[in-house]
């Protein structure tokens, strides 16, 4: 991989991180303590969501595009 590529990349892995980060925060502050097992599925429904957004919306990285 070159580097631009990886840059590329890294950008919406922050991005995929910062997003799960806020969504895990506001359901413990509207629902309390979670359970490792449902933040787990939640931190997975947001990658998969965050993907697909971003492959709809046209900005995804080179990488992630089908071949």
């Amino acid at each position: 991989m070159d580097r631009d590529r990886l840059i590329e990349l890294a950008a919406h892995y922050v991005a995929m991180l910062l997003m799960w980060l806020v969504v895990i925060t506001g359901l413990r502050a509207l629902v309390g303590e979670l359970s490792f097992w449902i933040e787990l599925a939640v931190i997975v429904v947001v990658v998969l969501a965050y993907r697909l957004i971003v492959q709809q919306l046209g900005i995804a990285p080179r990488a992630w595009k089908k071949q």
